[in-house]
């Protein structure tokens, strides 16, 4: 058996705010449930620590595959990936499973989805994890053009908008790309470089020059898991995945009239020591926004925070919602 029939429940699917999507479900369907919402490139199987976690705990957990991820559908236009269609998708998911309000845990581009389901679906959140990814304010320009100015044109979210090559240059030989990308944080922080344009995180030329012998950073997953991940964006390439961020602007656009803050919904923030993307720094502006918020740090973390430190992130979870959602 693969990993992920060994790890993850089994998934179910549905016909949803017009795509079809996957999920897999654990715990009894009593409380609130959980929603955990994963981010690029990933799937549900990032989550499978928690999964099991927060169920043996007692807790209702429904993990999707988003949609143009795993088993859920992968519409062929770019508008299809906007952020009314993702947060659309899982308040649909919880029509179809007869819920009112969910918690809703996001990590990387999850995080943003469920930062910004508060302010577009208030009657059905009850309450948000961030995890690495904060919340922040609508930026005062488009946000690809502050992008462009502060990192460069080959900064990876600026490249990002460019047709059809990121997914060919990450799609090229997949299993190279998810190793790139799964790994553990070197033991020293690594301040990003600038390349031959000035672009600092040009994943493109980082992508291309890569070589794991190299590599001071340690594989994070084993070779079944990283399996699952392989023949997940084998199968379904990386023009959905990158298509999120090719809303970017789109979305910024279409916020104008949203809310600048969330306000009566229990918040909890996660931030990971050594990610250098999303570094802790990027949440201290949030008690400005966010009336009712908790944030912790998990020492030692980079980037996939919930793979690298699953114990903590469990802990930390149950522990907030054992607090403000108790059963």
């Amino acid at each position: 058996m693969s990993a992920l029939e060994t790890m993850m429940p089994k998934p179910q699917r549905a016909q949803v705010n017009g795509v079809e999507i996957g999920w897999y479900e654990a715990g009894p369907r009593t409380g609130v449930p959980i929603v955990l919402c994963h981010g690029f490139p990933e799937l549900a199987f990032s989550w499978r620590h928690q999964i099991k976690a927060l169920a043996d705990a007692g807790r209702w957990v429904i993990a999707p595959d988003q949609r143009g991820y795993g088993i859920s559908e992968k519409p062929g236009d770019v508008p299809a990936y906007g952020i009314n269609q993702l947060t659309g998708d899982l308040m649909a998911l919880l029509d179809h499973l007869g819920v009112e309000k969910a918690i809703f845990c996001g990590h990387d581009w999850g995080g943003f989805v469920v930062w910004q389901a508060p302010l577009i679906h208030p009657d059905r959140v009850a309450g948000v994890i961030g995890l690495n990814t904060p919340f922040l304010p609508r930026a005062p320009v488009d946000p690809i053009a502050i992008m462009r100015a502060r990192f460069g044109p080959d900064m990876y979210i600026v490249w990002f908008q460019t047709p059809d090559e990121p997914e060919a240059v990450l799609g090229a030989d997949v299993g190279k790309t998810m190793s790139f990308f799964m790994r553990r944080p070197a033991d020293v922080p690594v301040t990003p470089q600038p390349n031959a344009s000035g672009s600092t995180f040009a994943f493109k030329d980082l992508l291309q020059q890569w070589n794991s012998a190299v590599d001071p950073r340690e594989p994070l997953l084993t070779p079944e898991e990283m399996a699952v991940f392989v023949e997940a964006f084998q199968s379904g390439g990386f023009f959905g995945p990158v298509s999120w961020y090719r809303n970017f602007t789109a979305n910024w656009e279409g916020s104008a009239d949203l809310p600048t803050r969330i306000d009566g919904v229990p918040c909890l923030m996660i931030t990971a020591e050594l990610d250098a993307v999303l570094p802790p720094s990027s949440a201290e502006p949030m008690p400005a926004f966010i009336g009712d918020l908790e944030t912790v740090m998990v020492a030692g973390s980079g980037h996939w925070t919930q793979q690298e430190k699953p114990d903590e992130v469990n802990r930390l979870m149950l522990d907030w919602l054992d607090r403000r959602f108790p059963l």
